[in-house]
C-alpha cells in the first residue's frame, strides 16, 4: 500500500517536521520489494521489468494530484553506474509505465536530468554512508540536460519551467538525491511538488495514514 514516506528522510524535511518536498512510496524496502529492485538494477532482468513498472504506474496513479499537465523527471543514473550495467533503471522502468499506456493523459516524462561528469569519480557510492555524509556527497551533483549552446537555448530549462514537476526514483533513504534533483529543477522555473519512488528504507509512522 502507497504511503507518504518524507518523514523518514531526514533531507526531506525540517527540524520542526515541516515538509519541504513530499514523498509517496510503493512499500518499505525490505522482503521481497527490495529483492526484485536489487536483482533488477544488478541483473537487468528483463522479466523484472514488468511488475516493478506495474508497481511504480499504480504508486503514480495515487499520487499525482489532479490539475494541469504534469511531468516525471527521472533521478539520473551515474556515468560509472551505467557503464557498469549498460541500462537507467529508473528511466527504464518509466519508460515501460509509458509503453504500457499506464500514464494519465496530462502526464509525460521529462529526461531533463543529469549526473555532473566528476560527481563519483573518486568512486563508490552512498550505500552504509550517514545522512549528512550522503547529504555533502550529492550536493550539486546534477545539473540540466540537452544543452544547444549553438541556439543559445537549454532545451531542459524550456521543457520544465513554469511546468509541474514530480520527481521518480527507485529507493529513497535520507532523501538527499531527491531534493538535489528537486533544488536543480526548482532553479530551472519548475514547480515541484514531490516525489514517488519505488520503495522506502523507512516504514511509515504507526500515526501516519496510508494514501
Amino acid at each position: 500500500m502507497p504511503f507518504r514516506a518524507e518523514s523518514g528522510a531526514p533531507a526531506l524535511t525540517e527540524f520542526d517536521g515541516t515538509v519541504l518536498l513530499p514523498a509517496v512510496a510503493a512499500g518499505v524496502y525490505r522482503d521481497e520489494l527490495s529483492q526484485v529492485i536489487l536483482a533488477y538494477k544488478h541483473l537487468g532482468s528483463a522479466g523484472l521489468l514488468r511488475p516493478l513498472a506495474l508497481t511504480l504506474a499504480q504508486t503514480l496513479r495515487v499520487a499525482l494530484a489532479p490539475g494541469p499537465p504534469v511531468i516525471l523527471v527521472p533521478v539520473p543514473t551515474s556515468s560509472a553506474a551505467f557503464r557498469r550495467r549498460g541500462f537507467s533503471p529508473v528511466q527504464e522502468m518509466l519508460r515501460a509505465v509509458q509503453t504500457s499506456g499506464s500514464l494519465a493523459v496530462g502526464v509525460s516524462i521529462g529526461d531533463v536530468l543529469a549526473k555532473k561528469a566528476s560527481w563519483g569519480a573518486a568512486g563508490g557510492g552512498q550505500k552504509g554512508l550517514g545522512a549528512g555524509e550522503r547529504s555533502r556527497r550529492v550536493r550539486h551533483s546534477m545539473r540540466l540536460r540537452l544543452i544547444v549552446p549553438q541556439w543559445g537555448i537549454n532545451m531542459a530549462r524550456a521543457a520544465v519551467c513554469g511546468r509541474r514537476v514530480v520527481i521518480v526514483d527507485d529507493v529513497l533513504t535520507t532523501g538527499a538525491t531527491l531534493s538535489e534533483a528537486a533544488r536543480v529543477l526548482r532553479a530551472a522555473g519548475a514547480s515541484v511538488e514531490g516525489a514517488v519512488v519505488l520503495a522506502a528504507s523507512r516504514a511509515p509512522a504507526p500515526e501516519s495514514n496510508d494514501i
